[in-house]
């Protein structure tokens, strides 16, 4: 199954790094962000990927074009350009880098991809946010329904300390707990091939439209993920997603 990983925005809200490089190209720990959530899919045997890209699109092509060089040691011989490359560091990935378009929206981004999907089931994520989704478990779900389309819901971490209060008085604090009520696009979609036609062009939002539609229709499930779930929004969110690197990645458990 071909995964489709949207990576083509401005990142504006993260203007500290997106002036000189795309969003998913943000570093967790030693690698971009962009290649934790492919890890996330390829712990699960889905190998995959499609990058629809956009913005600075020629920094995640130079990234993957020379990842043997950039994750390895190696010796070049000066004289005739010759490089041994020690001990590579590789993945058994497939790579397919799209430009998409500037300012393509996120559907549309999806419908110029038409041609790699080749009439398959696909899915569909962010280059942005990671969670511990049981992949082989949401693609399971998406076959026992026989709906078009999957979306992963999630429930968002509070961005403030929860305070459960009786009149004046405090019975319990909660640094940023998880929201018990309400749920979220997670991304994590997965597709079956007619999701495409509901997408008319590049100013089409999946979001928005088609996700409407497919609701409307009862065409559109969810699959609920209670673990742990980040997007990577702000600086603010950034920073924590390294120093939950740093003591160990729970979106790889």
């Amino acid at each position: 199954m071909k995964v489709i990983i949207l990576a083509g925005g401005f990142g504006t809200r993260l203007s500290e790094y997106t002036e000189s490089i795309p969003k998913p190209m943000a570093i967790v720990g030693t690698k971009p962000i962009l290649w934790h959530v492919m890890k996330i899919f390829s712990n699960h045997s889905i190998k995959d990927f499609i990058v629809a890209l956009g913005y600075k699109s020629e920094v995640i092509k130079e990234y993957f074009y020379k990842y043997s060089l950039l994750n390895s040691d190696f010796s070049i011989n000066l004289k005739n350009g010759k490089i041994d490359i020690h001990d590579a560091e590789s993945e058994a990935w497939r790579v397919t880098l799209v430009n998409t378009g500037l300012n393509t929206m996120t559907g549309g981004r999806i419908k110029r991809l038409k041609e790699f999907i080749a009439n398959e089931r696909f899915m569909v994520t962010y280059g942005d946010g990671v969670g511990n989704i049981d992949i082989s478990q949401l693609i399971k779900f998406h076959e026992s329904h026989q709906r078009l389309a999957t979306v992963t819901a999630v429930r968002p971490q509070a961005r403030f300390g929860e305070l459960e209060l009786d009149g004046q008085s405090v019975k319990s604090f909660k640094e940023k707990p998880q929201l018990d009520q309400g749920w979220i696009n997670g991304g994590f979609f997965v597709f079956e091939p007619e999701v495409i036609d509901l997408i008319k062009d590049d100013s089409i939002m999946l979001e928005r439209d088609p996700l409407e539609k497919l609701a409307a229709s009862d065409q559109l499930m969810a699959y609920r993920h209670h673990g742990f779930w980040k997007c990577m929004d702000t600086k603010r969110d950034l920073e924590s997603l390294n120093k939950l690197y740093n003591s160990e990645p729970p979106w790889f458990e």
